[in-house]
């Protein structure tokens, strides 16, 4: 990282294959190499960068294969192109507003609404539906990589980033380590077959996060996440605080206004999402028809309806609606379940949880 910083630097001309671009500032760094924000020389268009040291070709293997797929619909980064400066692989996107991390810290993990969790959640639903239909499975789902596009014009419109560590459903590996510690699914911590459930885990644990504001473990060991885990769940855990009770706890208001029987289903679709047993876990195709976002109540066979539901109510915050929401696939294109799939150079037992503990 500290070759990249003295190598590239601001006012830097990068030259790709479908364009020349200008370094305008840095965004952001990781164990990866930076993230900058580039000018394309000649035209508007603005990109981020993503400087990597070594080949990358994990994750513009990935992207080549999502490229299959829009992008827009399926609420992923949109890859623009890829090109090699010296030792360096550049990789270009799509610039996005800020990461759900960095909101959640700026706003001191403060709680979000259910309607506000429903939106993101129907968006992530659709973004690993998405990456099933080429095969592809993240495996490093985490607050950091889930973008806001733009927050000020389209509240809580998100779209999924970084594919450095994503896998081929049919080539991952048993006993393979990967996931953000805070957010490792149970199988991979006990060493079981792997596919793509160890995202839908993730999904579940974030959405969970996001309406609590605190995470449902700690994060030091496997051992210690793993026995909280059977503890939680072989008990009668599965209550959420109403917003009364989360406003006590915190010291603070906490407003959702939302009747009780949303917050049931924003509970049994966690279950169904956090199952220990990922065979019993709900797929994507399933959590999209589930009553939390059909809107209808919470039935026994709930998530195995095959009707398209509608698209959750966008948050309460006003806005000037788009023509077209993204957030949805566009019904009347091809189904996406029968494209293919990806992976970068970031060592799977190196992902740690690179993020502030919430208070």
């Amino acid at each position: 990282v500290l070759q990249v910083f003295s190598e590239v630097r601001e006012g830097f001309i990068l030259l790709g294959r479908k364009g020349v671009y200008k370094v305008e500032k840095f965004l952001g760094e990781g164990s990866f190499g930076k993230v900058a924000k580039c000018k394309k020389l000649g035209t508007d268009q603005v990109v981020a960068i993503k400087i990597i040291w070594g080949s990358g070709q994990m994750e513009i293997n990935a992207l080549e294969e999502l490229s299959q797929i829009n992008a827009d619909d399926h609420n992923l980064v949109k890859f623009v192109e890829s090109f090699k400066y010296k030792k360096y692989t550049c990789i270009a996107f799509e610039v996005l507003d800020q990461s759900l991390l960095d909101f959640m810290e700026k706003r001191d993990f403060h709680p979000l609404t259910v309607e506000e969790i429903r939106t993101i959640a129907w968006q992530l639903v659709v973004a690993l539906k998405g990456l099933k239909s080429v095969n592809l499975v993240h495996c490093d789902i985490k607050l950091d990589n889930i973008m806001l596009v733009d927050h000020v014009s389209e509240p809580f419109r998100v779209k999924l980033i970084d594919f450095g560590l994503a896998e081929k459903i049919g080539h991952m590996r048993t006993g393979a380590t990967m996931q953000n510690i805070c957010y490792r699914a149970p199988e991979v911590i006990l060493g079981l077959p792997l596919d793509q459930s160890v995202d839908l885990w993730t999904v579940g644990y974030i959405l969970f996060v996001l309406y609590t504001g605190s995470f449902i473990h700690g994060w030091d060991a496997d051992y210690n996440i793993l026995r909280a885990m059977t503890k939680e769940n072989s008990q009668d855990v599965w209550k959420l605080d109403t917003a009364q009770e989360q406003s006590k706890k915190k010291g603070r208001l906490v407003e959702d206004n939302i009747p009780f029987w949303s917050l049931e289903q924003f509970v049994d679709l966690l279950k169904r999402m956090l199952m220990v047993d990922p065979s019993k876990r709900i797929s994507p195709s399933e959590a999209l028809q589930h009553p939390f976002f059909t809107m209808g109540r919470v039935q026994p066979t709930a998530g195995t309806q095959t009707t398209n539901p509608e698209e959750p109510n966008q948050t309460k915050q006003k806005q000037t609606r788009p023509n077209r929401n993204p957030a949805k696939p566009n019904q009347n294109q091809t189904k996406p379940d029968q494209t293919k799939p990806n992976p970068s150079q970031t060592k799977r037992n190196q992902t740690r949880p690179n993020q502030t503990k919430p208070n």
